[in-house]
């Protein structure tokens, strides 16, 4: 199966495709990165360009479903009304091209791949690295959270 892991945001959004084999239980990365908008840009203009740059990689990769993370709570309200617009084109995209969305929080996302809810970036850095057999694992945040939410997703299918 292939999973399309997003995780989203304005300026970045990371994303991976992740192979999955659930007979040999087997993660493989086939793409991962992140989609970065310029602060140059208006709004709608950032998001226009996320929407556009999902759509090449829905078309390149061809992913069965997708998964992204959901929001959390944020200290900050003009963060959480940038990240919810991305997300709201992330959805929106994925539904015009007709990708089944699965949606998993943070916490759930910690949980099923570490076995604790509060795990750190690292913790969970780490356990990607194991699942996904020594594949690289990028430095960026985002795309490693893309990364995790893609494996989660591989892992719950299977219960």
């Amino acid at each position: 199966m292939r999973i399309l892991g997003i995780d989203p945001g304005l300026a970045i959004v990371g994303y991976c495709v992740l192979d999955y084999d659930s007979i040999i239980t087997k993660h493989t990365i086939v793409d991962c990165g992140s989609i970065q908008t310029s602060k140059l840009l208006s709004n709608s203009q950032r998001l226009v360009e996320i929407h556009k740059d999902l759509i090449y990689l829905i078309e390149k990769f061809k992913p069965e479903a997708a998964a992204v993370e959901q929001l959390f709570y944020f200290k900050n309200a003009k963060t959480i009304t940038n990240v919810s617009e991305a997300r709201g084109v992330i959805l929106m995209t994925l539904e015009m091209l007709n990708v089944p969305v699965f949606e998993y929080t943070p916490l759930v996302v910690k949980q099923t791949i570490t076995g604790y809810g509060r795990a750190g970036k690292d913790e969970v850095k780490n356990m990607i690295q194991v699942l996904c057999e020594g594949q690289r694992i990028p430095k960026l945040d985002d795309t490693t959270d893309a990364i995790a939410i893609a494996v989660c997703q591989t892992m719950l299918r299977d219960q």
